[in-house]
């Protein structure tokens, strides 16, 4: 590849050269060929005014036309030129070429000069010029051009061809080396070494492919973290159901317990809680790949909280908390899934729930911004560490490292939660302060 653009890179500096000397020179041709024409034409003018002063004084001095002829010949072999004179009747009498002599002239293509000198008060006769065929004018600029300057530009055309050549080498090098590193750094990602990253100083566009490419690997190096962790979190949570499944029925098959009515409801839990993680998985597998479906209308969005709040007070009642709502008077409906907002609404107030101990207090509020409509759940509980923030909507993630199922469930309900919000085009997110509570708000889009 290197080969090739270096190649390519001289070739367009060597064309550019060409070029460019060849519009030079071309230039100068025409510009010389115009020069050369009005030169042609002054000396002409010059010539044909001397060349009637001259006829002129002839005819002062002789009083006639008699014995011109030699003169007329010289001139025509002097100037290259066919000259012909009459008298004032039209009949030649003198001719460059001899040949019209004492005839009547009629013109064609030439044009005649009438001799009035002031002396005569009258014309004296008229002398017509044909030209003969001189060179080219076109072929004189070239000789002109070659003789003065041609090998100007032959030496200056080799010169800037090598030059072109070292500037090519050098800037070729230069390009091409962050270009080579580019591309080993690719060939080393593509083969799974998400490590790769590239150094390259320049700022120009080089430089952004470069930021780019890094940005990238670590997109990539943080995806397949997070791929990871993920089978790695599925396969610890998969693992702890069927592992007490196990411990029961060996423990059954073994006598040392009796599959009796608790030993059942136990099997039966930990069959729940594995089939709710299965069912997790597969929502959060459409949901990021855009393939849930969501039946959306308008819904009353204060009778969806009140609904929402009212299937978990049981569970706040049974652990000593306050659960309240605050509601305004009158919200416009939402364009929703009721389902799925639903949804939303218990993972928050099941989270919230997990972490406030007894005695505290969770309130769910609402209210118009715009054209959306914000819902928030706050409690009163221990809070989230500031560097565990950023982290809470990914999967399987939970502040308590202890991974236990009172204060952490799945892993999945707030990412879960994240992706069902923007689904309906609107966004979560999360405010928290250790020892003071949480605050989790999202927001949905106000039907038409």
């Amino acid at each position: 590849m290197t080969s090739k653009l270096q190649f390519r890179l001289m070739a367009a500096f060597t064309l550019v050269i060409l070029v460019t000397t060849g519009i030079v020179f071309f230039s100068i041709n025409h510009a010389t060929q115009n020069e050369i024409h009005r030169f042609r034409e002054r000396i002409n003018q010059a010539g044909i005014a001397r060349m009637g002063v001259e006829l002129s004084q002839y005819y002062s001095q002789q009083g006639s036309w008699e014995g011109i002829q030699p003169f007329v010949e010289h001139w025509g072999n002097l100037s290259k030129q066919r000259i012909i004179l009459t008298d004032i009747n039209g009949i030649v009498v003198a001719d460059s070429d001899s040949k019209l002599l004492g005839e009547l002239y009629e013109p064609t293509n030439s044009t005649g000069i009438s001799l009035s000198p002031p002396w005569a008060g009258n014309t004296i006769g008229t002398f017509y010029i044909n030209p003969d065929s001189p060179p080219e004018l076109g072929l004189i600029a070239l000789q002109i051009i070659f003789r003065r300057i041609g090998l100007f530009f032959i030496c200056g055309g080799l010169i800037a061809v090598a030059v072109a050549f070292l500037i090519t080498f050098f800037l070729s090098r230069r390009i091409l080396a962050p270009v080579e590193e580019l591309t080993s750094a690719a060939k080393r990602l593509g083969d799974g070494d998400f490590s790769q990253r590239v150094q390259v100083k320049d700022k120009s566009e080089l430089g952004e492919l470069a930021g780019t490419f890094n940005s990238m690997a670590s997109d990539l190096e943080k995806a397949e973290q997070l791929r990871r962790n993920m089978v790695a979190d599925i396969a610890h949570e998969l693992r702890t159901p069927l592992s007490n499944i196990k411990g029961h029925l060996e423990a059954v098959r073994d006598g040392v317990m009796k599959p009796d009515a608790n030993t059942i409801r136990s099997l039966d839990e930990e069959a729940t809680l594995l089939s709710r993680l299965i069912d997790d998985l597969q929502e959060l597998s459409l949901a990021e790949a855009g393939e849930l479906k969501l039946v959306r209308q308008a819904e009353n969005i204060t009778e969806l909280i009140k609904q929402a709040t009212a299937g978990v007070q049981p569970q706040a009642t049974a652990k000593g908390l306050s659960l309240s709502i605050d509601l305004p008077d009158k919200l416009p409906p939402a364009n929703i899934d009721s389902h799925r907002i639903s949804q939303v609404l218990r993972n928050l107030l099941e989270n919230a729930m997990a972490n406030t101990a007894k005695g505290g207090t969770i309130t769910v509020t609402a209210k118009q911004e715009g054209k959306y409509l914000e819902v928030a759940v706050s409690d009163t509980g221990e809070g989230i560490p500031a560097e565990d923030l950023p982290n809470i909507f990914e999967r399987f993630y939970r502040v308590d490292k202890s991974r236990a199922r009172a204060t952490g469930g799945t892993g999945l309900g707030l990412t879960i939660s994240k992706r069902l919000v923007e689904a309906h085009g609107g966004t979560i997110e999360a405010q928290s302060e250790l020892g003071k509570g949480s605050r989790f708000s999202f927001t949905i889009p106000i039907a038409e």
